[in-house]
């Protein structure tokens, strides 16, 4: 798998991908999820490419004191062949270049898959509780 920042001309194929890993909720609009990352280190937006199709995305972003992954998606043929590994080790590299102290991320409670996955990379879940408050209603 060839890992590369994301290309505008990628925007279909990366929202196909997320539809089909169940990463698009109602409240969300992809499109608009991915204009406002381009405002945004974009060079942080990662896809990776088999074949010129993309099968893996990460969608990070960094403030300063901690970084949060967003979009972590694996094409479901894809599944089992290292690439979600690779691309968070691809982010983990990047960001230890940025001299990025912890990466957070929010994993829904019921998905015991990627709370898996995760866990065999090394994390480990915070004792914190996660908040929000939407700003702009999509």
């Amino acid at each position: 798998m060839k890992i590369r920042s994301f290309s505008p001309a990628d925007t279909d194929a990366v929202i196909e991908l997320w539809a089909e890993a169940g990463l698009v909720r109602p409240w969300n609009d992809p499109r608009k999820d991915i204009e406002r990352k381009l405002t945004v280190q974009p060079e942080l937006f990662l896809v990776g490419e088999t074949d010129a199709r993309i099968v893996a995305t990460a969608m990070v972003g960094y403030d300063g004191h901690r970084v949060w992954v967003n979009y972590l998606a694996v094409a479901l043929d894809a599944r089992g062949l290292d690439h979600g590994r690779q691309l968070m080790n691809e982010a983990e590299r990047l960001l230890l270049e940025l001299g990025c102290p912890k990466i957070n991320m929010q994993i829904r409670s019921d998905n015991v898959e990627v709370r898996a996955f995760y866990e065999r990379l090394g994390y480990t879940q915070d004792a914190a509780v996660s908040y929000g408050k939407r700003l702009i209603a999509d």
